[in-house]
């Protein structure tokens, strides 16, 4: 197969609406983009480094685009929708609603300050030791691979499907709300609500603080986990797997499953729809396991 063909735009100020249209096969190397809307529109194969979008939706409708040491400043607003095939690598990137729709999105090593909206409605994507503060990062996306990610801002990861998240720390109130099919590894999560109306959510080897927190799940997986300040757990939740190191503060009308805990605070039922017969809680000692965490011990007395 022939190389493709690459031209070589370096060291240009751009400015005016669409001023590289439909631009294919080029390497753009230090170019400003200052005021003017699109102006890489509906281009393909691309290389971009050390250069600066200053201006609305620089990268609509691209595909086959690789980005290194770019800054995205904060009026570059809505910046990467619709494109396809995508990388960021080593890149600062300020503006709010960064990237919606996209396809095969591979991110590392990059800062999003002011993610407002951002990574919406996309599949297909990874992220590797990135930074994001802002709130809805996530919503709707599928096929996600996480790792190293250090997240700051609320409402996260709504409605996401496929997605594994490692070695990550989430600061979120309301995370994975509406999610599907999600597994949480080696991270720290503390915000109110984690996980409600979800299915298939599962975390292992975590560190979890969350206001009423787990609820409304079906079919929750918790292994090797310690749950702090959490109170009011696993409320109208089923198929419940729950092997926790730690107390759990007070557990509030769970359906159906097993809940293993160093130790309960409250078993609250109240609702007169929900079977106690349905749920096993088991409390007993815990002892450290090989990875450093806690593992409970052999099955200490049930309770009903």
């Amino acid at each position: 197969m022939a190389e493709k063909r690459m031209r070589d735009i370096g060291e240009q100020v751009f400015t005016g609406e669409r001023a590289l249209f439909k631009t294919a096969g080029a390497r753009i190397d230090g170019c400003v983009f200052n005021d003017g809307e699109s102006p890489l529109k509906e281009s393909r194969d691309l290389e971009i480094s050390a250069s600066i979008f200053r201006w609305k939706y620089p990268l609509w409708y691209c595909r086959d685009v690789a980005v290194r040491t770019t800054a995205f400043a904060e009026m570059a607003r809505a910046g990467i929708w619709y494109a396809s095939n995508v990388s960021l690598e080593d890149c600062s990137y300020e503006a709010p609603k960064g990237l919606r729709r996209c396809t095969n999105v591979r991110i590392a090593r990059t800062s999003f300050p002011n993610a407002a909206e951002t990574l919406w409605n996309c599949s297909g994507v990874a992220l590797d030791t990135v930074s994001i503060r802002g709130d809805y990062v996530a919503m709707g996306s599928s096929n996600l691979y996480v790792r190293g990610l250090d997240l700051i801002g609320n409402y996260s990861f709504d409605g996401v499907r496929d997605a594994i998240v490692e070695d990550s720390r989430l600061l979120s109130k309301d995370a994975f709300w509406n999610s599907e099919n999600v597994t949480v590894r080696n991270s720290f999560i503390s915000g109110e609500y984690l996980g409600w109306n979800s299915r298939g959510l599962a975390f292992e080897n975590c560190t979890i603080e969350s206001l009423q927190g787990l609820c409304y799940i079906d079919g929750l997986a918790l292994k090797n986990c310690r749950i702090l300040n959490t109170n009011l757990a696993f409320e109208y939740c089923t198929g419940i797997d729950a092997d926790v190191a730690s107390r759990i503060d007070s557990v509030k009308n769970p359906v159906s499953g097993t809940i293993r805990a160093r130790e309960i605070g409250d078993v609250i039922f109240d609702d007169d729809s929900v079977d106690p017969a349905g749920v096993r809680i088991e409390t007993g000692g815990t002892e450290p396991s090989k990875a450093g965490g806690t593992t409970p011990k052999s099955a200490g007395k049930g309770m009903r």
